[in-house]
């Protein structure tokens, strides 16, 4: 019998891991002993914080980014093929949202092994349901360029979309935050409505939803926060 890849979520930053993690997910994630991970620091050291005894040097961590090639996956899942359970884990919250998971889990369905994808946070949907806008047609547009005029441009693509209806949902490197929201205010419509989700489930957490025209009077610090913006 095959073994099957658990998608683990992990908290997005707190160590309040009770809060946000259900109790069988955790004793799920105890129990595994080999791991795909994103970044094997922060997986570590999420394993050691669900338990202090977690066997750290007894398990198998393979590391999945970007320059993972397509071999490499396909090596990862050979001890799947022989009985042997992984923990698929992103960096923060849910694997597949965001992070090179997708990878692993897709060549997982080529080997008709089985997915389980187990509840927990995920900035994306969290900000989407706290924003007060639409949650029946959005898309999730990952990171936007990072070239001023490019991602301007972008932002005005965003912002049609979201004229007509579709939530538009984008995320940026934490350091360059400001200079999106700066971009932002500078590109889009004055009545166009803008969700600023900040460090969410962690205690400095911050949704709000304001016009830009509001937001070019109360402009927050944001920098180094971790941030999802939503357009409408």
């Amino acid at each position: 019998m095959k073994g099957r890849i658990w998608l683990i979520p992990v908290t997005l930053g707190n160590d309040n891991f009770n809060a946000v993690i259900p109790a069988e997910v955790l004793e799920i994630t105890r129990k595994l002993r080999y791991f795909i991970v994103e970044d094997l620091r922060s997986a570590r050291r999420y394993l050691r914080l669900i338990d202090r005894q977690f066997p750290i040097d007894d398990s198998v961590f393979l590391e999945l980014n970007e320059h993972t090639s397509g071999n490499e996956t396909e090596q990862y899942l050979k001890p799947l093929l022989d009985g042997i359970d992984a923990g698929l884990m992103s960096e923060a919250g849910m694997p597949g949202i965001a992070d090179p998971g997708a990878l692993v889990i897709a060549a997982a369905h080529r080997q008709q092994i089985t997915i389980t994808p187990l509840p927990g946070p995920s900035s994306v949907i969290m900000a989407l349901t706290a924003s007060g806008m639409n949650g029946q047609n959005f898309t999730f547009n990952g990171y936007l360029p990072v070239k001023p005029a490019e991602r301007a441009e972008r932002l005005k693509e965003l912002e049609k979309k979201a004229g007509e209806g579709c939530s538009q949902i984008f995320m940026e490197t934490p350091y360059r935050n400001q200079a999106m929201l700066e971009s932002i205010l500078s590109v889009c419509r004055n009545n166009t409505l803008l969700c600023i989700a900040a460090d969410i489930t962690l205690p400095g957490e911050s949704i709000r939803t304001m016009k830009i025209s509001e937001w070019k009077t109360h402009i927050p610090d944001i920098k180094n926060r971790l941030v999802i913006f939503i357009l409408q």
